[in-house]
């Protein structure tokens, strides 16, 4: 009796020095049963959600961190199934796509995408994604994603390496480890493309199936290579390791699927499928993430008709964004030119309408016969941006005509069925991973209220999604350039104090706040032709940014040094060299 007593007190004492946090008199969206439950109080002890019940039946301790969540609601954290740490988004990312390495080398592109990883999983958790599946990585991600395992402010992250692939573009032969492709042209070499992975410990296999890249026909060529795909795949499940697989056409994704493939991760484009194609996804509990944006912000990107909302603008790694306005500037332009006309041609553009159409009314049938669906937005691709894509990725899901409530068990509960984590995450229950956001609207009602976020909970901490990343001088100097260039006022004004002050340098008051501001500048965006701002050089020192300029009014070009300087995170006042 002795022995129990002391290890029941040593276990009382062990549990009471537990952080705990009360979530209290909030509404609970149970995605489970597809309901709101109202006055409820959530408790997280440590990482885990120890408890729920009504606000009324659970009494508080005097120690506890309290938050209120009178009025708001809580979800599970959201999931994006589709991402790639290895391409940034912006316009330089994907050599085998356009080729500016003139510009900007690939090398240097590669390095950045090592150096900002942390930046990008804090702005996945500020937008209330507390995890993400990198669907094709390279070894050094295998390797870094170890950094942040433990660090309270990045999502969980799982990850493949390498694409297992019969078809490789050129440009990414000779770049080693860094190279996000596996050549695999024989069973053999299939086969090593997973055992190559195993002591990195990948999450899952990625194979991208691409067909007619040999010269033969989609279906020639997808039933040539499927040896080498079925070979993939059994060897990683033989390591058990499920295995996703791009597949854009109804025939690879069939073969594939057929073959034990786990997940598909783009839609079918080339036909609407047939009630076979369909019963053989449910049969094998295949999941699909439908990546439906990604191909639209490919053509916006190239063809120069980009448009952000606010929210992105704000929200999105400024830089990335910025660059993606970089072919206004970019000086080969016949490449430029070339581009732009192919996207927006008329093949071009019957084709991109016969796509989307395809894959919103394959995600209906899909979805409406019990397919488990994802949300993925394959972030990291040319003009898909990490994070901030997430909402349009929802908004053509929902035109899909897939219900608000579908499309919020996609992003939280299936993303946990991709590697059956369902006990850990995915679904607010006791037990379970305490990765949570605190919404200040109800997002069943409208999905917008998904970025309306009081509080982010991820691995049991609580934070202020302004608290994870910080808005630095050169942050801000940027975002308004970039609403600046793509003429949106509201974008352009944001980073701006509302008393800012507006000089000729070196002291000569030229204007003084925000709302004069936006009269002058509204004029000069609605009548001016062609205006655009190439940033030539930029120093930062400390709360001072000086930015060398050239920007183009009509066909005329002007050379600007204009001086920032920063306050209490709002730009107070410019200077404008002459």
């Amino acid at each position: 009796m002795k022995k129990i007593l002391i290890f029941t007190l040593c276990f009382f004492a062990y549990y009471s020095n537990f952080a705990q946090t009360y979530i209290t008199n909030t509404t609970i969206i149970d995605v489970e049963n597809q309901k709101l439950l109202p006055n409820q109080t959530l408790v997280i002890t440590n990482n885990k959600i120890s408890n729920i019940n009504s606000s009324k039946k659970i009494t508080i301790p005097a120690n506890a961190t309290v938050i209120d969540g009178t009025g708001k609601y809580l979800s599970p954290g959201l999931t994006d199934a589709h991402i790639h740490f290895s391409q940034n988004g912006g316009i330089y990312t994907r050599p085998d796509v356009i080729d500016l390495q003139k510009f900007v080398p690939y090398d240097q592109e590669i390095e950045a995408t090592k150096t900002n990883m942390e930046d990008k999983l804090r702005r996945y958790l500020q937008n209330g994604i507390t995890t993400v599946f990198d669907v094709g990585a390279s070894y050094p991600f295998l390797k870094q994603r170890n950094d942040f395992k433990e660090a309270a402010f990045a999502p969980t992250i799982f990850i493949t390496g390498p694409l297992a692939t019969t078809y490789e573009p050129k440009v990414y032969e000779n770049f080693q480890d860094d190279t996000p492709f596996t050549l695999t042209k024989t069973i053999e070499e299939g086969i090593k493309s997973v055992q190559d992975q195993l002591p990195f410990k990948p999450d899952f296999i990625k194979i991208w199936y691409i067909a007619g890249a040999d010269g033969l026909s989609i279906e020639e060529s997808a039933r040539k290579n499927i040896p080498i795909i079925k070979a993939i795949i059994d060897e990683a499940h033989k390591n058990n390791l499920k295995v996703a697989v791009h597949a854009t056409e109804r025939i690879t994704a069939q073969l594939a699927v057929e073959n034990g493939a786990d997940f598909l991760v783009h839609s079918v484009v080339d036909e609407i499928l047939k009630p076979d194609f369909i019963q053989l996804l449910k049969k094998n509990k295949t999941i699909l993430c439908p990546t439906l944006v990604v191909m639209e912000n490919y053509n916006k990107s190239l063809g120069q008709e980009l448009e952000f909302n606010l929210y992105e603008f704000e929200k999105s790694d400024a830089f990335q964004l910025g660059s993606l306005m970089d072919l206004k500037h970019i000086t080969d332009t016949t490449l430029v030119e070339r581009y732009k006309n192919i996207v927006q041609s008329k093949n071009a553009k019957e084709k991109t309408i016969r796509d989307e159409k395809n894959m919103l009314a394959n995600l209906k049938l899909l979805s409406d016969a019990g397919v488990t669906i994802v949300t993925g937005t394959d972030a990291g691709n040319i003009g898909t941006l990490h994070a901030t894509s997430y909402q349009a990725e929802l908004k053509m899901m929902q035109k899909s005509g897939m219900t608000n409530w579908q499309i919020i068990v996609a992003s939280t509960l299936n993303g946990a069925k991709i590697l059956d984590k369902e006990k850990d995450f995915g679904s607010i229950a006791i037990g379970k991973n305490a990765n949570l956001i605190l919404l200040d609207e109800n997002p069943v009602d409208d999905l917008k209220n998904l970025t309306k976020i009081n509080k982010v909970i991820n691995k049991g901490v609580v934070f202020n999604p302004s608290d994870l990343v910080k808005d630095t001088p050169e942050i801000l100097v940027q975002r308004q350039l970039n609403g600046y260039n793509m003429r949106n006022i509201d974008a352009f004004l944001e980073p701006y104090a509302e008393d800012v002050e507006l000089y000729t340098y070196p002291n000569t008051l030229i204007g003084k706040g925000k709302e004069n501001m936006r009269k002058n500048y509204t004029q000069m965006f609605e009548n001016t032709p062609n205006l655009h701002c190439e940033l030539k050089g930029r120093i930062v020192q400390g709360n001072i940014v000086i930015d060398k300029e050239q920007v183009k009014f009509g066909n005329k070009f002007q050379d600007a040094t204009v001086i920032y300087h920063i306050e209490n995170g709002k730009i107070q006042k410019v200077y404008f060299v002459k």
